[in-house]
């Protein structure tokens, strides 16, 4: 792997499945472990570096670090010098000066973690920067399919909604497309961004149409704090083209199931009964998601399994 993993188009193939198979070994491992903890990064420094409001992301870094034994630091732009002007570099260079081996970083502009990557010695990891890219959720997505579905090859992929402010999207599509899925992208025309035709996946409009061919259709939030336009006539019309819901979720396949990154709009994009029912596996994906960021942090760092 290579030493930051700052967009899904950082991994090949080969890394990729490089860090599921890791994750899949430290899921065996810690199976058995009355206390959930490895020695592997054991006197190693990993900073969660925080601008925007999070909290499965966060924690589960959290948790990856902690259970690799790593010494975390957990920093939050709200209360910190950030919020007396300091910038993105001053505060690289101040965790630089302590000694941090890896820095976790999830910004609201797009680009940062690649900024961040130039000013500190150690490994960079994309937490999310606006709406731009989110490497680990897409890896934790493509783990989850596989530990569902036994396969990655070959896999019909749906992804449905406000594609064009998701960056779960973005990294899902290039990294799933390198996994050998097929992805086809499901949104009304206004939320879709410029330039998808040259995404690797097919793009519709008609979700009833692709759901019978759907192995997967991973439900997008609306983000509604990132619009400030109207990009559909309303919430209950958007629900009615592009939610999920029982219905539409029995056109599906008999083994399909469904996914969503969180946190969701119940009743919006997914139905509750949709949501807490045994195809659901949005409760695994949050699971999977310590396993896979234990993986990435290992492999990033060089741990030595024990």
């Amino acid at each position: 792997m290579k030493r930051h993993l700052l967009e899904a188009a950082d991994l090949d193939r080969d890394d990729a499945t490089l860090v599921l198979d890791t994750a899949a070994q430290i899921d065996q491992a810690l199976a058995g472990r009355e206390v959930k903890k490895l020695p592997t990064l054991r006197g190693r420094t990993v900073v969660n570096l925080f601008y925007e409001d999070s909290t499965r992301t966060r924690i589960s870094f959290e948790l990856a670090a902690k259970r690799l034994s790593a010494d975390v630091i957990n920093f939050s732009a709200k209360g910190s010098s950030v919020s007396k002007g300091e910038s993105l570099k001053d505060t690289a260079l101040t965790l630089e000066a302590m000694g941090s081996d890896a820095v976790v970083v999830r910004h609201h502009m797009s680009g940062a973690p690649h900024r961040l990557a130039h000013w500190v010695r150690g490994s960079v990891v994309n937490a999310g920067d606006g709406t731009h890219e989110h490497p680990t959720q897409a890896l934790l997505d493509a783990y989850t399919i596989r530990q569902r579905l036994g396969r990655l090859d070959g896999v019909r992929v749906t992804i449905v909604g406000d594609v064009l402010h998701s960056r779960v999207a973005r990294s899902n599509v290039g990294l799933l497309h390198t996994l050998g899925a097929e992805v086809t992208l499901v949104a009304p025309p206004t939320l879709l961004p410029v330039g998808v035709g040259s995404w690797p996946a097919e793009v519709g409009y008609d979700l009833d149409a692709v759901l019978p061919k759907s192995d997967v259709v991973m439900m997008l939030r609306v983000q509604a704090e990132r619009m400030n336009a109207s990009f559909f006539p309303s919430a209950r019309e958007y629900s009615r083209r592009y939610g999920l819901d029982a219905h539409r979720m029995g056109a599906l396949p008999d083994d399909a199931i469904v996914m969503h990154p969180g946190p969701m709009n119940r009743g919006m994009e997914i139905a509750a009964d949709v949501a807490d029912s045994v195809r659901s596996t949005i409760v695994e994906q949050v699971a999977n998601g310590v396993s896979v960021r234990m993986a990435v942090l290992y492999l990033l760092l060089g741990g030595s399994p024990q």
